[in-house]
């Protein structure tokens, strides 16, 4: 392994700039600028009492651009390398903070950093505090005891300021230096930045946005709250917390960079290209996989996360739910109607209105019959049944008269405020309080629980929803304490709301092993896998979860779906992107609210969602109440049959869908593709996210725009074959080429890729039926 004390060089075109930046700030570019004051209030005194350089940008033409930072790190702020040593798995640095204080004054003054080569195509690489122990995410990965002998990659460090460089031997492509930007290592504020080797990236999530990152100056900031993704919501931080992209180089390699911190963060993206990490605690936990195919690299980072779980052939078919039906009557009426017009249907769904008071377990009087509602479902028509159920347990009546809270009091499984008594916060049941996912014991009170609901309703799966942790005020009924540093850290990533504890518990609330401040975006994730290990143990077969908040190595525990989106077409493109992101985030079972969860939605905007979503990985159909129901009986007897043909096409369609969920479960392969994960030579597909593949095999070109009764797709070289009529639509060898179809408006166009078995059945109305 060859290592290097001086400044590692990225690229030969950087090689002028890289070296004027030695001599101070004056000759630093715009495009090697990294922002040195983040919060509001910079000014120059500000700037140079952190020892930053001050400046404005150079002008592009007549005008000073405002989005290049005036406040900047010069190119001799960081940590200065001071020992090497040999260790089982690679190398273990000491790092020691030459110059200037961090902006907040409390620097941790020396570090150390654990080079492991874990494996041939995966580096990982910890910096953390020799001397003290910090939170570290406790998520299972690897356990390596010993250093791959053969390695797809170099890695070299600089002296000072530190920085870690890796290189792709086959190509010398730099994926990932951090020699420039300024380290910072404080308490409550850790940054990080790294040159890139290319400017086509995937990830960062959660968050509503195209498929491709916008690299021109953006923000993602990363920390679960309970945000729709409608208008409002777009470009916020969401309901999950994903720090991995995937990038694409210039030859058509591909690498993943996935950080593994839980704390709230700003993720910047600037044209240089770079990338700028700050975070609020933890440690920097670097995972690098080397590719060199997309697929390689999914696989590759679920090996870290965990492999995505195996559903249930039935979890593969038609959902159907709304908040609305009113009454179990309204329930049942709508089963019937999707029975009546022979449209296939899997699973029946209900939001919180079956709940009484909105409780957890706790049946409505007037949905007594639930049960035995749920036991026709599956001894006449062969279908299953999944309710609502929400982490947050009302804690306002008297004791004895609710169990699930007075259990949990007794059993101390709910999270406290910083003071040790219980934290109250306001859901959908009133004042509430939260089980500690986190904690061992809270498994068997959780159990406990879902079991005495099965046998009352005889639930096939659960939809786990709330779990960022939401609440309805800020923090706690009581607030909170206004002195904590926790709930007011020096530096507040840029989350909706401003505050970290809006719409959620206080950063200060303790759980029995951490603070919230650091597990918060963790909340979903940790309900999820103590859900599904007790539908195991109560059901003793494969289930579905279903959870709303996410983090990586959810896939390995159930799916996820897009949350709150709206009726509107805007919204049924951004879906795209969204499902492709989860599943380059390995969890393959995902989709939207098919036809929107908020508005009215139309009879042509639901057509052509219903006939995208009959290809989404997971399909759903759920909206709100006090909007017009929106199921596929709903609209009359074409819609009807639209919707009919659509479906049994998808179930036609299970078995291949089926085997690749098999093989992500397998090797960690995504289900949904982008194009360019598979045909990532082609350029032209970089950006694509109009269109999709299920597997290798099956393409998807939905109609996206009103009124539009044809559509134009790209087609990759290869060979496409029409999914309805087989015919020829393009051979392979002439390149890439561009077709318009004719899409009337009840018709989706899906082509079939010449080379591959499609595995099929003959369609029923369930899976059982087939």
């Amino acid at each position: 392994m060859e290592w290097t004390y001086t400044f590692f060089v990225l690229v030969l075109s950087l090689l002028p700039e890289l070296g004027r930046c030695q001599q101070g700030c004056s000759d630093i570019p715009n495009n090697l600028r990294f922002d040195c004051y983040p919060e509001d209030g910079a000014s120059e005194q500000n700037c140079l009492n952190r020892g930053c350089c001050w400046r404005k940008p150079s002008s592009v033409g007549d005008e000073v651009p405002l989005d290049i930072p005036y406040c900047f790190y010069p190119s001799d702020y960081g940590y200065q390398l001071v020992n090497k040593e040999k260790t089982q798995t690679g190398y273990l640095l000491s790092l020691t903070k030459k110059g200037h204080a961090g902006p907040y004054g409390n620097d941790i003054e020396n570090l150390a950093v654990d080079v492991r080569f874990e494996a041939q195509d995966r580096l990982h690489f910890k910096v953390f505090d020799p001397n003290n122990k910090r939170y570290e995410v406790p998520i299972e990965t690897p356990k390596v005891e010993k250093e791959a002998t053969t390695l797809d990659y170099t890695v070299s460090v600089t002296n000072f300021p530190f920085g870690i460089a890796v290189t792709r031997k086959s190509t010398g492509t730099v994926l990932f230096n951090s020699s420039v930007g300024g380290m910072v290592f404080e308490n409550q504020f850790i940054q990080l930045s790294s040159l890139l080797p290319s400017n086509v990236l995937y990830g960062l999530g959660e968050h509503v946005v195209p498929l491709q990152l916008d690299i021109n100056w953006t923000r993602s900031t990363l920390f679960s709250r309970d945000q729709g993704g409608t208008p409002e919501g777009l470009d916020k931080n969401l309901y999950g917390v994903f720090p991995y992209y995937l990038s694409m180089e210039k030859d058509g390699n591909a690498h993943g960079i996935f950080l593994l911190n839980s704390n709230a963060m700003d993720i910047l993206l600037q044209p240089t290209p770079a990338i700028t990490y700050r975070t609020i605690g933890g440690i920097l936990d670097f995972y690098v996989f080397l590719g060199p195919t997309p697929d390689l690299v999914v696989q590759q980072f679920t090996a870290v996360v965990g492999l995505p779980y195996m559903p249930p052939y039935w979890g593969l078919g038609f959902h159907l739910c709304r908040w609305g039906y009113g009454s179990l009557n309204g329930t049942q009426t709508v089963n019937e109607n999707m029975r009546n017009y022979r449209i296939p249907q899997d699973v029946q769904w209900n939001d919180i209105e079956y709940l009484n008071e909105r409780k957890d377990f706790w049946v409505d009087l007037d949905w007594r019959g639930l049960g035995d509602f749920v036991n026709k479902l599956h001894n006449s028509y062969s279908q299953h049944y999944i309710p609502i159920v929400d982490p947050a347990i009302c804690s306002q009546q008297t004791w004895g008269s609710y169990p699930p809270f007075d259990d949990g009091l007794a059993m101390g499984i709910f999270i406290n405020d910083s003071s040790g008594e219980l934290i109250h916060g306001k859901v959908w049941p009133g004042d509430t309080v939260f089980p500690d996912f986190t904690y061992s014991a809270t498994q068997a009170y959780w159990e406990q629980m879902l079991s005495h609901f099965h046998e009352e309703v005889e639930f096939d799966g659960l939809w786990i929803d709330m779990n960022e942790p939401s609440s309805f005020v800020d923090g706690s009924e009581k607030g909170c304490p206004a002195d904590s540093p926790l709930d007011h850290p020096p530096y507040v990533p840029h989350v909706t709301g401003g505050t970290l504890y809006s719409k959620t518990l206080c950063m200060s609330a303790k759980h029995h092993d951490y603070s919230h401040y650091d597990v918060h975006s963790l909340y979903g994730l940790s309900e999820m896998v103590q859900t599904m290990s007790a539908l195991k143990k109560i059901r003793g077969k494969r289930s579905v979860v279903i959870s709303r908040s996410t983090f990586p190595s959810a896939g390995r525990h159930g799916g996820h779906w897009l949350g709150d989106n709206a009726a509107t077409f805007n919204d049924l493109y951004l879906s795209i992107p969204g499902i492709l992101n989860f599943n380059l985030y390995g969890i393959p079972l995902v989709g939207p609210d098919i036809c929107g969860f908020q508005g009215a939605t139309t009879k042509e905007l639901c057509a052509r969602w219903t006939q995208l979503g009959a290809f989404y990985p997971f399909s759903r159909n759920h909206n709100t109440k006090g909007d017009p129901p929106q199921d596929p009986a709903a609209f009359g007897d074409d819609f009807a049959r639209m919707a009919r043909d659509v479906l049994l096409t998808r179930y036609r369609l299970l078995p291949y869908l089926y085997t690749l969920f098999a093989e992500a479960h397998t090797t960690g392969s995504a289900v949904a593709r982008a194009l360019f994960y598979e045909f990532p030579n082609d350029k032209e597909t970089y950006p694509m996210d109009k269109q999709f593949l299920l597997g290798p095999a099956l393409l998807i070109t939905p109609v996206l725009v009103q009124g539009s009764t044809s559509v134009k797709g790209y087609f990759p070289d290869a060979t496409w074959y029409d999914g309805l009529d087989g015919s020829i639509l393009q051979t392979s060898g002439g390149g890439g080429q561009y077709h318009t179809l004719s899409a009337p408006w009840d018709k989706i166009n899906f082509h079939f890729r010449g080379g591959h078995v499609i595995t099929t059945q003959q369609p029923n109305i369930t899976t059982y039926y087939r």
